[in-house]
């Protein structure tokens, strides 16, 4: 498995616009459609990525939660599928079904918006406060395929509940790992 880390977007910067289509809705959705109220996270992911489907119940599990508590989510795979066809949009629409993704699932032909956020691999993690702000950026957690560690998603959880109760987040931003995210020739 090839380890790439997150470049590390500045704290601060405001979240990049974008309007993709939702692979299980069929329509095209944009941020300011989708934001939450409190706050938003976006996700660099894909179907195949060991990295990402090692932690794909955690991520359903924490959107769940914090869905209530006014935070969006937002997937977006970014991936090239014509050299990555398990990446296509018909199989993300399956992917997200199958996984129970209860946030939509978006498809960045054009791999514009991956470049706009500087993502690099999958999982990518980005929380955007109410004004849509970057307050946080990096790894969901510690574990990784077959390093051991439980999937516990503490990272983000604290960076969302810093958000939530208006702290200042002063943990250690961790970059994510995970696999490169698959670029167009």
């Amino acid at each position: 498995m090839a380890r790439t880390p997150s470049n590390m977007l500045p704290l601060g910067t405001e979240a990049p616009d974008f309007n993709l289509l939702d692979t299980v809705s069929a329509n095209q959705l944009s941020l300011q459609n989708l934001k939450g109220n409190r706050g938003t996270v976006i996700m660099f992911i894909c179907n195949h990525c060991p990295f990402v489907i090692h932690v794909n119940p955690k991520i359903v599990s924490i959107a769940n939660t914090y869905a209530e508590k006014g935070i969006a989510f937002i997937a977006i795979s970014s991936n090239d599928a014509i050299n990555y066809p398990q990446d296509a949009p018909e199989k993300m629409t399956i992917h997200a079904k199958t996984v129970n993704y209860p946030f939509p699932y978006l498809y960045d032909e054009s791999q514009n918006v991956a470049k706009a956020y500087d993502a690099a691999c999958t999982p990518d993690f980005y929380v955007f406060d109410a004004n849509l702000k970057l307050t946080y950026r990096g790894q969901l957690d510690d574990s990784r395929p077959e390093n051991g560690l439980p999937v516990t998603g503490n990272d983000l959880k604290h960076a969302l509940n810093c958000l939530i109760e208006n702290t200042e987040n002063t943990a250690l931003q961790k970059p994510s790992i995970g696999c490169n995210i698959k670029w167009k020739n």
